[in-house]
C-alpha cells in the first residue's frame, strides 16, 4: 500500500502548454494501461509509499484558451506523443480541462484557485509546478516589490506556499528564489525544488565534464549551439530570457571543473523544429604532455517527451517529502535540475547518489522505520522488459492503488503496475492537466 495517505494532486502553471499536456497525456495513458513509464526515474524502483501516477488529479492555470484535447491532438499530429493516445483520451482530457483556468494578477486569487481545487477533489496535499514560459533575469531588487508585482513564477510560488503547497520550478525563472519566498515555505512547512529541468544537452554536459576532470584532461573551451522550436524556443527568442537560460546551461562546467573554459552557450530559435530540438557542442582539450585534442557530440530530442517524465516523478517525490515533514528547499532533487536549489553536487553521478539517499530516507520516514532498523529496501527494477508488459501490468493493477512487486518476475512490469491506479471517484480526478513551457501562463 502507498505510505502516502490520501490523494495527490498536480497544480501546473501553464497547464495547456506542450510539456504539460504531455506529462496529463501520459499519466492518463499509464492509468489506462495504453502506455508505460518509461522515462520516469521514479519507476526504476519499487517505491510503495509514493503515490501512483494514476492516481494523480490535475488542475491548473493558463493564459491560453485551447483546450488540452485540442492541445494533445495538434501534439500528436506533431509526432511529439501517439496521435491514437490524443484519439483515445480526448474525453478523459476534455475533463480536466475543466480544472484549467484563467491566470489571475492577483497571489490571493491564485492561491484561492489552488485551494478550490482541492477542496473540490478532497486532495491530501497538492504540488504546484511551474512549467511555463522561461523569464527574463529581473532587472530590481525584488525585495522591494509588492507581491502582486513579483515575476510570474515567484507569484505561483507565494500563493503555492500561502496555501499549504509544495512548489516546483521546472523552468529557469526566479521563481521560489527568494529570501522572503524561503522563508514563508518554511513557516507553512512546505518543501519546493528547482530550478530548471535538465532533460538535453546539459544533461550530457553534467556526465561528460567529471569524466575530464576525473581524468585530469584540460577543457581549454567548451562551445555549444542549441537549436529549438515551439513555445519555449519561441520565448527564448527574447534576449532577456534567452540569457537566463544560457547562465543556467552554462553553471554546470564552472562547478564540475573547477574552473570556467572558454566558450559560449547559444540558443537559436528554429520555428520549423516545433517541439524537437538540437544541439551541438565542440571541446577542445589538452592531455599528457599538452597534445591537444577534441570532442563533439550532437543531441537530439524531444523536448515535451524528455520533460514529461520529470513533472511526473517530483510531483510525486514533492508530495512524499511533504507528507514526510519536509519543509524548506530540497537539493536532494538536484538530479533533475541545471541550477538546482541550495547546496549540491553538479556532476550527474554525484547528484543520483544524492537521489538515492534522498529516496532512502523518506522510505525509512513514510513506512515508520529507524535508519538503524532495515528499512524497506529501494529494490532496482529490471531492464529490457518488453514495452507491452508495462501496459498490461497497469492494466491489471488498476484494480488496486498499487501492486506489490514481490513475487514478479519481471520487476519493470511491476513498476508499471504501481503506476496504474483506481480511477479517481472524484469527476475528473483521473484527468490531468497541465501545461508546459510552451506557450502558456506568461
Amino acid at each position: 500500500m502507498s505510505f502516502v495517505s490520501g490523494r495527490t494532486g498536480v497544480w501546473l502553471m501553464g497547464a495547456r502548454g506542450s510539456v504539460a499536456t504531455t506529462a496529463i497525456t501520459g499519466a492518463l495513458a499509464i492509468r489506462a494501461g495504453l502506455a508505460a513509464p518509461d522515462g520516469c526515474v521514479t519507476e526504476l524502483f519499487d517505491l510503495p509509499w509514493l503515490p501512483p501516477i494514476g492516481s494523480l488529479v490535475f488542475g491548473g492555470h493558463d493564459i491560453s484558451d485551447l483546450p488540452l484535447p485540442k492541445k494533445a491532438e495538434a501534439l500528436g499530429a506533431a509526432g511529439v506523443l501517439p496521435a491514437r493516445l490524443a484519439a483515445a483520451l480526448a474525453s478523459d482530457l476534455a475533463d480536466v480541462d475543466a480544472s484549467i483556468l484563467p491566470l489571475p494578477s492577483s497571489v490571493d486569487d491564485i492561491a484561492r484557485d489552488i485551494a478550490a481545487f482541492r477542496d473540490r477533489f478532497s486532495l491530501d496535499r497538492v504540488v504546484v509546478i511551474n512549467v511555463a514560459s522561461t523569464e527574463p533575469v529581473p532587472s530590481q531588487d525584488l525585495s522591494l516589490v509588492a507581491v502582486d508585482d513579483l515575476p510570474s513564477s515567484s507569484r505561483a510560488a507565494h500563493a503555492a506556499f500561502t496555501a499549504g503547497c509544495a512548489f516546483v520550478d521546472f523552468t529557469p525563472s526566479t521563481g521560489a528564489r527568494l529570501p522572503a519566498l524561503d522563508a514563508l515555505a518554511r513557516e507553512h512547512g512546505v518543501p519546493y525544488g528547482g530550478n530548471d529541468g535538465k532533460t538535453g544537452e546539459t544533461l550530457v554536459k553534467s556526465v561528460l565534464a567529471p569524466m575530464f576532470a576525473m581524468r585530469h584532461l584540460r577543457v581549454r573551451s567548451w562551445s555549444g549551439l542549441n537549436l529549438l522550436g515551439g513555445g519555449d524556443g519561441a520565448a527564448l527568442a527574447d534576449p532577456a530570457a534567452n540569457a537566463a537560460k544560457t547562465a543556467s546551461k552554462q553553471r554546470v562546467l564552472a562547478d564540475t571543473l573547477g574552473y570556467e573554459p572558454q566558450g559560449t552557450t547559444r540558443i537559436d530559435y528554429v520555428e520549423t523544429l516545433g517541439d524537437f530540438k538540437a544541439a551541438w557542442d565542440l571541446i577542445s582539450f589538452t592531455g599528457f604532455l599538452g597534445t591537444s585534442m577534441r570532442m563533439e557530440f550532437t543531441w537530439h530530442g524531444c523536448d515535451s517527451a524528455l520533460a514529461a517524465p520529470l513533472i511526473l516523478d517530483l510531483a510525486r517525490l514533492l508530495a512524499a517529502a511533504h507528507a514526510a515533514g519536509r519543509a524548506g528547499p530540497l537539493p536532494e532533487l538536484a538530479f533533475f535540475f541545471k541550477d538546482p536549489i541550495g547546496t549540491a553536487p553538479s556532476a550527474l553521478a554525484d547528484q543520483w547518489t544524492l537521489l538515492l539517499s534522498f529516496l532512502e530516507d523518506l522510505s525509512h520516514t513514510l513506512s515508520g522505520t529507524t535508519p538503524a532498523s532495515p528499512a524497506p529496501p529501494l529494490t532496482r527494477s529490471g531492464s529490457g522488459a518488453d514495452p507491452g508488459a508495462h501496459a498490461s501490468a497497469a492494466a491489471r493493477s488498476a484494480a488496486s492503488p498499487v501492486a506489490s512487486a514481490e513475487g514478479r518476475g519481471d520487476a519493470r512490469s511491476s513498476a508499471a503496475s504501481v503506476a496504474g491506479a483506481t480511477p479517481a471517484d472524484a469527476p475528473g480526478g483521473d484527468s490531468a492537466e497541465t501545461r508546459d513551457r510552451d506557450g502558456g501562463a506568461a
